[in-house]
């Protein structure tokens, strides 16, 4: 009798330990599956996290604007210089009075002339950073050669998103018919926003019809008097391929207006 129940115990006993067993081997599969999904997890909130990164940060999203419209944007880039103490000039710097200057790139000069009478607030935003050499030493980041003819020129950070720490508008002497001659010289500013322009301005070496958005036209400040083949020449050379940036580069010296 006594032998029947030591083998039904030692039968038990085993049963048990083989229980015991297969539970550490479930208990460590399933630990095993938590470790493998939580990495799958994690792994994709990091391609997901990247992703929306790159969403936010790509350099491959266009301007605000159409990219054959001129821009400019308010906030200025760490690297930007601030103009005028980043408070807006007194459009009465102007001086309801044409202005004449040399825009002396590393090309060659371009002479300029400023209508301080039809665009006395963009006159003497440029009248007053042209004297504080806000420009020396800056780049002409954007060349557009299809389209549109422009070489956009007036930010430090040579981004297409630097200013001078402010923003202004509206939008003054406009062209009705959208269109702008060969040696304009009008104010770059973020698309549908008349009250983004800073310190960004474009030189158009051809004529070029520039649609108005929901904001108006782009304010033409001023003409090239003499110098227009510096810029024809800097459009001639084109840019680096797949982008608007000039293959030459192309920097402003200095500015002078009197």
């Amino acid at each position: 009798m006594s032998s029947k129940r030591e083998r039904e115990r030692e039968y038990e006993r085993r049963r048990y330990e083989e229980w015991q067993q297969r539970q550490v081997r479930s208990r460590a599969r399933h630990h095993r599956q938590r470790i493998i999904a939580g990495t799958v997890v994690g792994a994709l909130v990091l391609v997901i996290g990247i992703a929306a990164a790159v969403v936010l940060t790509s350099d491959d999203t266009p301007p605000a604007a159409e990219p054959t419209t001129p821009v400019d944007t308010a906030a200025p880039d760490a690297a930007a210089r601030t103009g005028n103490g980043g408070v807006v000039p007194d459009p009465a710097a102007a001086e309801d009075r044409t202005w004449t200057g040399t825009i002396q790139l590393a090309q060659g000069p371009v002479e300029v002339e400023l209508d301080g009478a039809a665009a006395p607030q963009a006159v003497a935003n440029f009248v007053t950073l042209a004297r504080e050499g806000y420009f020396d030493g800056t780049g002409c980041h954007r060349l557009v050669t299809s389209g549109i003819y422009v070489l956009q020129c007036g930010d430090p950070t040579a981004t297409g998103q630097g200013g001078p720490g402010y923003s202004w508008g509206p939008v003054e002497n406009a062209p009705a018919d959208d269109v702008y001659p060969a040696g304009t010289i009008a104010m770059a500013r973020v698309g549908n926003d008349a009250s983004s322009m800073g310190s960004q301005f474009f030189l158009v070496y051809e004529d070029s019809q520039i649609p108005s958005d929901s904001a108006g036209g782009y304010t033409v400040f001023g003409r090239i008097t003499s110098g227009l083949d510096v810029v024809q020449a800097i459009a001639d050379a084109g840019t680096v391929e797949g982008t608007q940036t000039p293959v030459d580069d192309v920097i402003i010296e200095g500015v002078e207006t009197q």
